[in-house]
């Protein structure tokens, strides 16, 4: 039996709650920790360091439906540029190739473009995720397509399905509308064309309580469609499925759909998308610089193993490199099916 959780914010319960409730209400007899066993993959490691993900803020001109970070206009978290700059050594240092911007929409914080800036000159690569809608949203945006195409930053953009009513419902009236205009105000210069080399990729993530379809597939439907619909290109379509975290959490608690989306996640474990699984080469940092395995986890407030680093000032690659990785329910979701990471299906 699933207990209502106490209301905080704009969904059910604090991170540590969270973690509670997911510890003590899915399938107590289908632990993660004893997938991986059976998978000859416990505990599970890091293998190397490809890619930093940086969480600049929790500020959003939106608030999903499926969103795991909680994002939304009232928020208060940003990082400050010293944060930014730790995040730079840290690069600088280690060799790492990749630097993955998020937010919340990044693009509101005020060091932004600083930030962006500082790391092209380093000749990292850039990736930016964002929600589209920003970009048409104010005039002091109406600069990134030009700024993304200056410093050949790689655009990741969420547009959850190429129908109006789908997008709507997803993430709020009119979003649909807005996420078209800024895919043609990209495409205007170059983005999601063959021939350029500026890379747009698309998010898709589930409506509901269900598992992403299969990647390829969907992004043949998402290009016709856009293209003969609205003369619209991109390049690829990453499927993300939902973590049974934040927002969506809230969504599957009040739909009393959650124990049915954890059997779902459970059932379909892959143990070849298991080993793929991002935080074996990526680590997270949170908009106060606090280190986590991936971004979920730090949505959940769920620390680096006691030992390592825990702030992006106290950054050594090489205790990084091999640490072993915090699990919990939720990590079902990245396992699931063909897996899921933030640059889509795992297998």
């Amino acid at each position: 039996m699933i207990k209502t959780l106490k209301a905080r914010g704009s969904y059910l319960s604090s991170p540590k709650e969270q973690v509670q409730f997911l510890e003590s209400n899915s399938c107590a007899t289908q632990r993660f920790r004893e997938k991986l066993q059976t998978a000859d993959l416990f505990p599970l490691k890091a293998q190397h360091l490809e890619i930093l993900q940086v969480n600049v803020g929790y500020m959003c001109n939106q608030t999903c439906t499926h969103c795991h970070v909680d994002a939304g206009p009232d928020r208060k978290e940003v990082m400050t540029r010293d944060t930014m700059a730790a995040c730079l050594q840290a690069v600088k240092t280690s060799g790492i190739k990749t630097v993955d911007i998020t937010g919340g929409a990044p693009e509101m914080n005020p060091h932004f473009c600083w930030f962006v800036s500082e790391l092209a000159k380093l000749g990292t690569e850039v990736l930016v995720r964002s929600n589209l809608t920003i970009l048409v949203s104010n005039k002091k945006y109406h600069q990134y397509p030009a700024f993304f195409k200056e410093h050949q930053v790689q655009v990741i953009a969420s547009l959850p399905c190429y129908t109006k009513a789908n997008t709507d419902k997803q993430r709020g009236e009119g979003v649909f509308s807005a996420s078209l205009e800024a895919i043609k105000r990209l495409n205007e210069v170059g983005y999601g064309k063959e021939s350029t080399g500026l890379l747009l990729n698309l998010v898709y993530n589930p409506g509901g309580a269900a598992i992403a379809p299969d990647q390829q597939r969907l992004e043949q439907d998402y290009k016709r469609e856009l293209l003969e619909n609205f003369g619209l290109e991109f390049n690829n379509l990453f499927t993300i499925t939902n973590l049974p975290i934040s927002r969506f959490l809230d969504y599957l608690l009040m739909t009393e759909k959650y124990e049915q989306y954890m059997e779902t996640l459970i059932n379909a474990f892959n143990p070849a998308a298991a080993r793929k699984v991002m935080c074996r080469n990526t680590f997270s940092v949170g908009w106060d610089g606090q280190l986590y395995d991936c971004d979920f986890n730090q949505m959940l407030q769920l620390p680096l193993k006691r030992g390592l680093p825990q702030h992006i000032q106290d950054f050594k690659a090489d205790l990084l490199q091999n640490r072993e990785i915090s699990i919990g329910q939720h990590c079902y979701g990245c396992t699931a099916g063909a897996g899921s990471s933030c640059q889509g299906a795992l297998v």
